[in-house]
């Protein structure tokens, strides 16, 4: 049988190392769990070894991604929450490569973005091999695979017409504004618009979805990306986010973000990100 998904970690004897957890030991915080060692690595290929080893420090899947690809307004009832409408293509914004972020790992909010910051919790995907102008058919052939993240958003750069005209990229491109993990659950045979996954902030439910409510699916997202343009192995793709992020809860500004408030996201069978918010 093939391995299934992978995490990164530090393990007792101080080493960096790939390992595996059953869909049953992924849930809860992973620190001081056994992992079956993997070896190999994520993009020429993992295999199970015979050791078991503890999980001391959990690290971000990936080492390093060159960018990070961001999908706006993909989600059915997030749109219907905005009263935007759907544009006839997909809303594509990047993140730069020091925005990634491990699992576990505090964000550190500058204190420019702190007024009106917020959270999106997203399916992300991972490109295991450059991919440019690829078929709707072949799609998935490109995907290492899926990943929990959190696209973090300073919104007070992101909304205002006279700061941003509406771009988004500055306001979400922060030093570890896109924290990724716990684990990579690999593609193959997965169809990912059959996912569900939930964002918790301080324990309180804010948003929970199932992928079929994207407005555009993972296949057709990377047709759109991979048109005339290159996609880099270890590309992270940030799928969008659904209905309940903090901007729109009632009364106005009471989601939002506060110094100290802990985000958890959770995607059935990948395992939870729990990341706390230090403002600088």
């Amino acid at each position: 049988m093939s391995v299934e998904r992978f995490i990164r970690f530090i393990d007792e004897r101080e080493y960096v190392s790939y390992g595996e957890l059953s869909s049953a030991e992924i849930t809860g915080k992973l620190e001081g769990k056994s992992a079956t060692l993997l070896s190999g690595d994520p993009f020429t290929g993992l295999s199970r070894t015979d050791k078991k080893v503890t999980i001391k420090k959990l690290l971000c899947p990936i080492e390093s991604t060159p960018i990070f690809m961001c999908i706006g307004l993909n989600y059915a009832r997030h749109a219907k929450e905005a009263n935007l409408p759907v544009p006839s293509l997909p809303t594509v914004f990047t993140k730069p490569p020091d925005a990634l972020a491990g699992p576990y790992d505090d964000i550190s909010i500058h204190p420019d973005a702190q007024s009106q910051l917020d959270y999106e919790g997203e399916v992300s995907v991972i490109i295991s091999k450059d991919a440019k102008n690829v078929s709707e058919s072949e799609a998935l052939d490109y995907v290492l695979g899926y990943t929990v993240g959190n696209d973090v958003s300073a919104r007070n750069f992101q909304i205002p017409d006279s700061v941003s005209g509406k771009q988004f990229s500055y306001a979400k491109s922060f030093d570890g504004f896109a924290p990724i993990g716990p684990s990579v659950l690999l593609a193959k045979g997965l169809d990912p618009q059959k996912l569900h996954y939930t964002t918790k902030v301080n324990g309180e439910k804010r948003q929970e979805t199932g992928t079929d409510d994207m407005i555009w699916t993972i296949k057709k997202i990377i047709v759109h990306l991979t048109r005339g343009t290159t996609l880099r192995k270890g590309t992270v793709i940030m799928t969008g986010t659904p209905s309940g992020i903090g901007l729109f809860m009632e009364p106005r500004g009471v989601g939002l973000l506060k110094n100290g408030d802990v985000v958890e996201i959770e995607v059935d069978g990948i395992g939870s990100i729990v990341n706390k918010i230090v403002f600088e």
